[in-house]
C-alpha cells in the first residue's frame, strides 16, 4: 500500500502542473507524419518512446500504435515547467500540441514544435520495465501486457490485423459466407480427444450415475461439452445450403506441448464449399494465400521492412548452416511469384527416400517405407532443397488422416492436401470430404467414433448430398510465416499455453 501511495502523490502533483491543451482534434501520428501539411496546428497523444534533453532544447519521440515509426517533439524548455519536463520518462502518455514543421535532422519529414503539454498518464521511471533498449523475446512475454508498446509486438499485431482484414476480404469478394460456427461443442471434429470440458457441475462432487461415473445429464447442457477444435463440421452443414462459406474464429486444444509451434487457444480460418473436388480445393488455398500475402506486403510495408530487418539481425547470431537462405521479404515475394508444385504423397515419399538427407541419415526421422507421417524437416526439404518453390501434397495414406476425408478408388488413400512453406512446413490442410453415407458410416465405425453424436453430420449425407471440399489454415501460423517470428506465442496478443494463463 505504501509505495502506491507514494506513486498516486507522485501522480497528483504531476497534474496540478500540467498544461491545459486546447480542444484541437487528434491527429494519429501515422497521418501526421505522412499526410498532414506542413506549418498545420496539430494535437497528438501517444506514449513517450524516448526523452534526450539538453540545455536549450528537449526532444521527445511519440508513438500512437498508428505506425512503427516516432513522430519528434522538439520542446523549449524555457516555455514549460521544469518540473513537468523533469518528469517526463519513457512509458509515460501524452497529449501535445503544436505547429508541424519541417524535421531539421534527417529520417522524418516533420516534426511537431511543442506549444501545450499535457501527461495524462505517468510513469515512474524506476520501476517502468520497458526500457529503451532491447529486450528478450521470453521477458516480453511474462509483461504480455505492456509488450504491444515495444517496436517488435506493434508492428506484429498491425501485420495481424492486416492479415485478418485480407482473409474477410477475400472471401467476401468471391461471394463466400462468413458463418459463425459454435465455441461450445459436444463432438470432436478430430478425433483426437485433447479438449477442454466446459461443464458447471461442482469440480469437487459432481453428481454421480449408478455406475459411480459423472453424470453429465444433470450438466448445464444435459451433456458432455468441450470447446471446440474446429468449426469445419458445422462448417459443411453450411456449405450443403450455402454452397461456399468460410469461419474464422477462436479454436482450443488441451495439447500438453510446450514447443514453439502449439498453442492451448488459438485462431483457424477454414472455407468449405459445395461442388468442389480436390483440385477446386488446392486451387482456392493456392489463390488464397498469394492473395493475403501480397496484401500484407502493399499494405504493411514499414512494418515488414523493420521486421526483415530484426530477421537478418538475428540470423548473424546463427551458425552458418542453420542460417536461412532467404530474408523475410524475399520469402514472402517467393509465395506471390512461385506456382505451387503439386504432387501426391507416394511421390514425395520416393522423393525423400532417396535424398541425401535420408540416406545420410541427417533426417532426425528417417524415411523407410511408405506410410510414414511426415514431419516439418521432411516438408521443408521438398519446398526449400528439392523443388525451391511452395508445394502442394495430396492423396495421403488414410491411415494418418481423419475420418471424414474423401476415400480414394485404390483404398489406400484419400483425397486430403496440405500446403507446405519454407521455414514452416504445413501451413495449411484439407481434404475432399466423404459425401457417400455408406462410405462415411463405414469409417465412423471402424475408428470407434460415437456415431450419436454425429447423427447431424450423417444426415447431410441422406438429405441432398453433393460433392464438397474445405481446408483449414491456422491464423497463428500464418502469422508466424509473414513475421518471421521463431515462436508461435510471440504472434498472439496473450498466448495460452500450459501452465500459463496469466492476461
Amino acid at each position: 500500500m505504501e509505495s502506491g501511495s507514494n506513486f498516486g502523490s507522485f501522480a497528483g502533483n504531476l497534474m496540478s502542473k500540467s498544461i491545459v491543451v486546447s480542444h484541437l482534434k487528434r491527429t494519429k501520428i501515422n497521418t501526421a507524419l505522412t499526410e498532414t501539411p506542413v506549418g498545420l496546428a496539430i494535437c497528438v497523444k501517444g506514449w513517450v518512446r524516448t526523452k534526450r534533453e539538453s540545455k536549450n532544447v528537449v526532444f521527445i519521440n511519440l508513438n500512437d500504435g498508428s505506425t512503427i515509426d516516432n513522430l519528434q517533439i522538439v520542446v523549449n524548455p524555457a516555455q514549460f515547467d521544469s518540473s513537468i519536463l523533469d518528469t517526463i520518462s519513457t512509458g509515460a502518455s501524452m497529449s501535445i500540441s503544436g505547429k508541424l514543421n519541417e524535421s531539421q535532422g534527417a529520417g522524418q519529414r516533420v516534426e511537431l514544435i511543442a506549444e501545450k503539454l499535457e501527461i495524462l498518464g505517468v510513469a515512474d521511471p524506476e520501476k517502468f520495465p520497458l526500457q529503451p533498449k532491447r529486450h528478450s523475446l521470453e521477458f516480453l512475454r511474462e509483461i504480455a501486457h505492456l509488450r504491444p508498446r515495444t517496436n517488435t509486438f506493434a508492428a506484429i499485431l498491425r501485420v495481424r490485423h492486416n492479415l485478418a482484414y485480407a482473409i474477410h476480404k477475400f472471401f467476401n469478394d468471391k461471394g463466400f459466407v462468413y458463418i459463425h460456427t459454435p465455441i461450445i461443442t459436444g463432438s470432436d471434429a478430430e478425433g483426437a480427444g485433447e479438449m477442454f470440458r466446459v461443464t458447471t457441475l461442482n469440480p469437487t462432487n459432481p453428481p454421480k450415475t449408478d455406475k459411480g461415473e459423472v453424470d453429465y445429464t444433470k450438466d448445464f447442457f444435459g451433456k458432455e461439452t468441450n470447446l471446440t477444435v474446429s468449426g469445419q463440421l458445422e462448417g459443411e452443414l453450411a456449405a450443403l445450403a450455402l454452397t461456399e462459406i468460410y469461419t474464422f474464429g477462436p479454436t482450443f486444444r488441451a495439447e500438453n506441448s510446450n514447443t514453439s509451434r502449439h498453442l492451448a487457444e488459438f485462431w483457424m480460418m477454414e472455407p468449405e464449399m459445395a461442388f468442389y473436388d480436390i483440385t477446386d480445393n488446392m486451387d482456392l488455398a493456392e489463390e488464397m494465400l498469394k492473395y493475403i500475402i501480397k496484401y500484407a506486403l502493399q499494405n504493411c510495408t514499414p512494418d515488414l521492412e523493420f521486421l526483415n530487418k530484426r530477421l537478418l539481425e538475428e540470423e548473424k547470431n546463427k551458425k552458418q548452416e542453420e542460417r536461412s537462405e532467404m530474408s523475410l521479404l524475399e520469402r514472402l515475394a517467393f509465395i506471390v511469384d512461385n506456382d505451387f508444385v503439386r504432387l501426391t504423397y507416394t511421390e514425395a515419399i520416393d522423393i525423400l527416400r532417396n535424398s541425401k538427407s535420408n540416406q545420410k541419415k541427417k533426417f532426425q526421422f528417417l524415411i523407410e517405407e511408405w506410410g510414414a507421417d511426415l514431419q516439418s524437416e521432411h516438408e521443408r526439404y521438398l519446398v526449400e532443397k528439392h523443388f525451391k518453390k511452395p508445394v502442394i501434397l495430396k492423396d495421403y495414406p488414410a491411415t494418418i488422416k481423419a475420418f471424414y476425408m474423401r476415400q480414394n478408388d485404390d483404398g489406400k488413400t484419400v483425397a486430403a492436401m496440405d500446403v507446405l512453406f519454407p521455414g514452416i512446413g504445413e501451413i495449411i490442410g484439407g481434404s475432399q470430404r466423404e459425401e457417400r453415407y455408406d462410405k462415411l458410416y463405414d469409417k465412423i465405425r471402424e475408428l470407434g467414433i460415437d456415431e450419436d453424436t454425429l447423427w447431424w453430420y450423417l444426415e447431410t449425407r441422406k438429405f441432398g448430398t453433393v460433392p464438397h471440399s474445405g481446408f483449414g489454415l491456422g491464423f497463428e501460423r500464418l502469422v508466424q510465416f509473414v513475421t518471421g517470428m521463431g515462436n508461435i506465442r510471440d504472434v498472439i496478443p496473450f498466448p495460452r499455453t500450459p501452465g500459463s494463463a496469466d492476461f
